[in-house]
């Protein structure tokens, strides 16, 4: 039931306020989940690296319209299924409800741990969590998304990199 598609960078595997079905598992790439204001800026708040699942449809969806846009920062590679198949395997087969619904609370928990990151901490300390909770993904993900995704500007963000080396 799981297709795979190639979606070139720059492309988009789901568009903000845009009709949306498909669940996503990222085989092979990265991939920035964006929020974006009517004023044309946009905040990031979700970077995966394959081989990973993108948070559910439930989370990213309202009244099957997506919330975000989910944008190829490179060339990825993605298995994706309708959401209304998957739930119906989900109440077929006990196995599949319980991997759907581990992955599910898995990106609910991760997004909670991102409000208290941004809620709690210093620049200081979100780069440290960041860094903890993301390895490696300083070095793959340019560093106006990582700036976005920790609710602060490029600029800080150089700045503490530049004291925690």
């Amino acid at each position: 039931m799981w297709k795979t598609r190639l979606v070139k960078k720059g492309a988009f595997l789901a568009q903000q306020g845009e009709n949306e079905t498909q669940e996503y598992i990222l085989l092979d790439g990265w991939v920035a989940s964006q929020i974006h204001a009517t004023d044309g800026t946009a905040v990031c708040v979700g970077l995966y690296h394959g081989p990973s699942v993108i948070t559910p449809h439930i989370a990213r969806t309202k009244a099957q319209l997506s919330r975000v846009a989910l944008e190829a920062v490179t060339d990825v590679l993605v298995a994706q299924m309708d959401a209304e198949l998957l739930l119906e395997e989900m109440i077929r087969a006990e196995p599949v409800r319980d991997w759907a619904n581990a992955i599910l609370q898995d990106a609910l928990s991760r997004k909670a741990d991102r409000e208290w990151c941004l809620a709690a901490l210093s620049g200081a300390g979100r780069l440290a969590w960041f860094r903890e909770n993301y390895p490696g993904y300083e070095g793959l993900f340019v560093h106006t998304l990582i700036a976005s995704f920790l609710g602060m500007t490029p600029v800080t963000l150089s700045r503490l990199r530049g004291r925690q080396r």
